[in-house]
This record gives C-alpha cells, structure tokens and sequence, in this order.
C-alpha cells in the first residue's frame, strides 16, 4: 500500500528535499503531497512527477490541516517555526510521526508527555543550523569521549553566504534565506556564552563590533559574531561545566563593520512606522537618522558622528543609500524599508550560487595533555534555485523521512538529531551526496 508524505510549505529550502523524496518515491511506493498557499509554486517544486500531489493548503486553517494531516502517513513541516505546534497538535490526535528543521519551542516541549503516549516520533532541529551542526559535531563529542577525553572548549559557527564565483559586490553577501531573518539578527536579547570559564554577554548593539577571525582551511578568513545563546547547548550536547562554549554566525570579513552601522543609526528597529516614508528618496531615509545640520553632508555626518570609515562609505553608497531615487513604499517599519533596499540588491541573480559555510572548533583533554580537532564543511549551490541553503536545509530532513519509512529508524518521542542512532545514517548519506567534513587535528 502507498504511503502518503504530507510535505507543508514548499519555499526556498524544500527544493532539495521535495526533489530527494520525488527520487526516492517510485522506489519506496510514495505519494508526496506539497501544499503550499501558493499552488503555483508547490506545483513548480513538483514538475510532473507521477508521484506528486502539489495542492493550494493554507496550514493555518484548523480544519484544512487537520484534514489532510489525518490522510497522511508522515509530516514533514516546512512552516516557520512559530507554527509547528499547530501541526504537532494533529500529528498527536493523529499518531503520525513529523520532522522539522526548526528549534524546539516551549510548546512543543509542553506537548512531549501527549506525544510519547501517542508513541510518535517528532524530529525536531533536522535542518542546516539546527541540524548539521548538531549531528557533525555529536559525531566528534561522542568519538571523544569513547577515547576517553574530556571535552573543555566548543565553538562552532554556521553561514549562508554567496559563492566566491558569484561574489561581486563590496559587501560580500546575497540572501540565501529570509532576509527578514537577516535583517532582524542578534536582537532579541544579549548574545550569552562561555569563555574560559567566565559567563560573557553582549548586548545588541555591541554584536557586530565583537566579531571573532576565523580561518576555515582553503577558503580563507571569515568573522563570526556571537549567535543569541549558546548556553542551552550545555544541556544538548552534555558539556555541563565545559570552560569554553560559543556559538555564531559566519560573515565574509568586513561585512559586520558596515552593518554595525545600520544598528548605531537605528535602521533595523522594527518596532515603529517611519512617517513620511512615501515622500521620502534614499538619501533622505539615512539623513533621518542623522543630526540635524543642513551644512553638513550626510555622508560627512557618518564620519564625523560614527567614524565611519571610507571603505565603509563606499559599501553604504553601493547600496543606494546616498541616491536621490524616492524608495517606492508607503509605509514600513525601519527594518522593513532597509529590508526592502537589501532585497533589491542581495538578492541571487539568474546563475548565482550560495555557499554554506559551517565550521567547529574542539578542545579537550586526553592522556593528560591538551588536544584541538578543527571540523568544516563547504557547500556551493547549483543556481540560484538549487542552493546550498536548500540542500543543507532540506536534505537531512528527506534523508530522516525516508528512514522513519523504511523502518531503520526507530526512535520515539520528542527528538534531536545528537544520538548516533540518528545522526550516525544521516551524516553518511550527506556525505555520499557531497555534503562533507574536512578535519584537522591542531594539537
């Protein structure tokens, strides 16, 4: 009998895995139904596939999902993160196991005792970060520690980026995922983490000036800056009482620079409406945040008021933001005018690839002398539908459900991909597909 995949959401990072579970799909005896609120779309990700349902799904609307939740065999959800509970709550009414590439939020942890007397399985953090990251660096925790080592320093960052070969512009960055996301990062809250023993914060508006060089082999120096909170990572990963745990995000070199800026000035605040935006061209935007001095330039407002430097400026004036050209909007937050900006100039053009970079650091002590083991994996996208983004994102989550669905995985309850059963099978067909791990041994 065909079993049903119920695939929820078909953006940008279910390409790869629609496409993985389409190959799979005659070979298994699949159905795989895409919805998406946009029909158009699911039926894009799906081609003719014989296997493939594509359908017009709006998830929110209790009914509809539950309907079609009830029909499936298995739920993979690709919605954003704040929605998963929504699906999780019928996977439960309805005993079928579910994946998501997502945090686990405090509703679904509040839904773990009904899920483990549903006997299901809910895959949670399957994705690029969280995901990859868990499974790569649990593969190397664990080996450790069977050595006998004691783990005392972990640092790990993760970025989606642009390709070297489609690297042309000052900033060294395009979209490879929600450029809301991006816009918005780090706020929220002080990054917390651990270093040397010594709890360390910093506060939003400090985030980009503290970034950390990183050299990630072969591909050259990267700055990462500290990711909201790697505390909670004691706890996945077991390194209660580790001196040193730091978790980040990877930028090109330069690029923090120049966004801090954007947060001095105030540009990424998303909590008010900017008036008189609809009159409003670029150069009157970023003067908006600036003193009042009509003798003064804005651009020399930026120097003298921020420090700003020259190579900084001229990252700034590619945008557009010096430009007398009227923005376009009527009404926007001003994150979401910045947003609107970016978008027109970050976005991947026809043939451009993306790159993931992620990279981890391990110390620890063994035979009574101190060890470092560094581990990085670089991704290069086909084209600008076929990303990286989409295929660490998705890949993992595909490779889980098919799996579950041959029965070789059979872990229940609410789950992370940190236990070997889990990451052990995934890490191996990533591996087989491209998406691989250089490791060093430093001390």
């Amino acid at each position: 009998m065909s079993q049903h995949i119920l695939v929820i959401g078909a953006g940008r990072s279910s390409t790869s895995l629609i496409s993985y579970l389409l190959e799979h799909a005659p070979a298994g005896d699949w159905t795989v139904h895409v919805g998406d609120m946009d029909e158009a779309l699911a039926r894009e990700k799906c081609g003719n596939h014989p296997n493939a349902v594509p359908f017009a799904f709006n998830a929110l609307e209790d009914d509809t999902r539950a309907r079609h939740i009830e029909q499936a065999d298995f739920v993979i959800s690709m919605l954003p993160a704040r929605f998963h509970h929504l699906v999780v709550r019928d996977c439960i009414r309805f005993r079928t196991h579910v994946i998501t590439p997502s945090y686990v939020s405090q509703d679904l942890k509040d839904m773990e005792a009904d899920i483990n007397a549903a006997g299901i399985t809910v895959l949670n953090e399957m994705g690029l970060d969280p995901g990859i990251d868990h499974m790569s660096a649990m593969q190397i925790i664990d080996e450790i520690r069977e050595a006998g080592g004691t783990m005392t320093r972990f640092e790990s960052f993760t970025g989606g980026l642009v390709a070297p070969e489609s690297d042309n512009n000052p900033w060294g960055y395009k979209f490879t995922w929600n450029p809301r996301n991006v816009v918005l990062a780090g706020q929220g809250g002080a990054a917390r983490f651990i270093q040397e023993g010594q709890y360390k914060y910093i506060p939003y508006h400090e985030l980009f000036q503290r970034v950390k060089p990183i050299e990630v082999g072969e591909h050259g120096l990267f700055e990462g800056y500290a990711n909201r909170d790697s505390l909670g990572y004691q706890e996945v990963y077991g390194l209660q009482g580790i001196p040193t745990l730091y978790r980040g995000t990877l930028r090109k070199a330069g690029f923090s620079e120049a966004w801090n800026v954007f947060v001095r000035l105030g540009m990424t605040d998303d909590t008010y409406q900017v008036s008189g935006i609809q009159n409003m061209t670029w150069r009157d935007f970023i003067n908006a945040f600036l003193v009042f001095a009509e003798e003064k330039t804005v651009e020399d407002k930026l120097r003298m008021r921020y420090g700003v430097s020259e190579e900084v400026l001229s990252k700034l004036a590619w945008l557009g933001l010096f430009d007398e050209t009227p923005i376009g909007l009527n009404q926007g937050t001003p994150a979401q005018v910045l947003q609107h900006l970016l978008e027109q100039k970050w976005s991947l053009a026809p043939g451009d690839k993306d790159m993931i970079v992620m990279w981890h650091r391990f110390g620890y002590e063994l035979d009574g002398a101190s060890r470092e083991r560094h581990s990085y994996m670089v991704c290069i996208g086909d084209d600008e539908h076929h990303t990286a983004m989409a295929k660490t994102v998705g890949l993992p989550v595909a490779i889980a459900c098919r799996k579950m669905l041959e029965g070789s995985l059979t872990e229940r309850g609410l789950l992370l991909p940190v236990v070997p059963s889990v990451y052990a099978p995934v890490l191996e067909e990533l591996a087989a597909l491209g998406i691989t791990f250089t490791e060093n041994q430093v001390l």
